[in-house]
């Protein structure tokens, strides 16, 4: 049992001075209510354990960590069967984290093992006494949360000194994508913007889930985006201005949902495996896992379902006399040549079929006949909003805005730091 040491310190001090009985009675009476700080964690008390942490090494196994530690084979065994349909022992990473708990009294075997394959969930196996496993998903809170910033060089550098998640980024560059050059920022651009994030355990974030609204100002133009689900069907969901003018064009920004762009169109790229020599890229990739759905960013039709060797699984849509898109490395196909598909329907799956490196979907975009880059066409508008998904979606919009004309452009508590600071240097000067 551990005491503040304060409150020893003020024991051994009043005993030492001779207090009076009654007092002497009442100063115990108070340390004897001073309750044991338990460490609950993984379901044990870890104050009451020896705890070792360490993390996986190329080769280790299951097993052999158990006989690392003083655990023989036969039950490794006994263990591994008991335990089987509630933990997969078999799949270990590199790196990740597990710890072996032991009691105080013996530290030959541990008593447990926790394995934390990420953030948000981890197994333990109890090794000793009444053996058993359990493979936890920790409970996620999402929270929803303001934040704004003043740009002074870049969108991420901002979101980084204004303390926000950095993920604000790419969602606000995929939200305004047809109608800000994120490339092209000027000094003194802002934006305010009302988000959810997970967590798991009260303070480790998971990420941003959504952005339900933001304000972004670009050279002097207010631009609103408020998120609104136009087809329910099918999952779209779209972002309309105060007006409920869409701010996407006829063409979906991309063919996969919660995606980020990992290359863009660039005529001028150079690529160090080819010996740093211009190779043109003419698509956008899209990162994604494999298996991803890949959705057709307009209504068209399909003029090639093929295969080649550098495009592996790809797919070709004709949308009209202007504008064809192309799908290239799918894992599989789900349309054929000749078959009529509408804007959001899935053509296939993200693959790694031909000439690519990582899972993604190069996504090609012709105009005329000429390949361009989607993100710098005047793309005509996407079909407006209905008369009777209007009337809902002021009623859902009203509210949020009114919090989001509420969000400072720059936070009061900064302002009253600067302030604070510049007050301070002033008093040291004038001294």
């Amino acid at each position: 049992m551990k005491f503040n040491k304060l409150v020893i310190a003020l024991a051994i001090s009043l005993l030492s001075q001779g207090c009076e009985s009654n007092k002497n009675k009442v100063l115990v009476q108070n340390l004897t209510q001073i309750k044991y700080s338990s460490n609950i964690r993984f379901g044990y008390d870890l104050n009451k354990f020896k705890v070792v942490g360490k993390k996986i090494k190329r080769g280790d196994t299951f097993g052999s960590i158990l006989e690392n530690n003083s655990i023989d084979y036969p039950d490794v065994y006994k263990i591994l069967e008991k335990t089987k349909k509630q933990v997969n022992t078999r799949k270990l990473v590199i790196g990740k984290p597990y710890k072996l708990l032991f009691t105080k009294d013996s530290i030959l075997s541990p008593i447990a093992i926790i394995y934390e394959p990420d953030v948000a969930s981890y197994w333990k196996i109890q090794l000793r006494d009444s053996i058993f496993g359990e493979t936890i998903k920790k409970p996620i809170k999402i929270v929803t949360l303001q934040g704004s910033g003043v740009i002074n060089s870049s969108l991420y550098e901002t979101m980084l000194e204004s303390g926000l998640n950095d993920q604000l980024t790419y969602f606000l560059s995929d939200i305004y994508a047809w109608t800000i050059d994120f490339f092209r920022l000027q000094k003194g651009d802002k934006f305010k913007v009302i988000y959810t994030e997970r967590f798991v355990d009260d303070s480790i974030s998971l990420g941003v889930s959504q952005i339900k609204a933001a304000y972004f100002v670009h050279k002097g133009k207010g631009l609103y985006a408020f998120e609104f689900e136009s087809d329910s069907e099918k999952g779209i969901i779209d972002y309309f201005d105060e007006n409920a003018k869409n701010l996407r064009r006829a063409f979906l920004k991309s063919p996969v949902k919660f995606s980020r762009i990992s290359s863009r169109y660039n005529l001028k790229r150079r690529i160090a495996y080819y010996g740093n020599r211009i190779r043109p890229h003419k698509g956008t990739d899209f990162a994604a896992g494999v298996g991803t759905p890949i959705m057709a960013t307009a209504s068209g039709r399909v003029i090639k379902a093929s295969y080649t060797r550098g495009n592996g699984n790809y797919i070709t849509l004709k949308h009209n006399n202007t504008y064809t898109t192309q799908y290239l490395h799918m894992k599989k196909k789900k349309v054929r040549k000749g078959q009529s598909v509408k804007q959001g329907d899935i053509i296939g799956w993200v693959g790694m079929t031909g000439n690519t490196s990582g899972p993604h979907v190069c996504y090609r975009f012709w105009k005329k006949g000429k390949q361009v880059d989607p993100f710098r066409q005047k793309l005509p508008q996407a079909k407006p909003i209905s008369k009777k998904l209007k009337v809902e979606y002021f009623s859902l919009m009203g509210p949020i805005k009114t919090d989001l004309d509420c969000v400072p452009f720059e936070p009061e508590f900064l302002k009253n730091l600067v302030n604070q600071n510049e007050e301070i240097q002033n008093n040291e000067v004038s001294e």
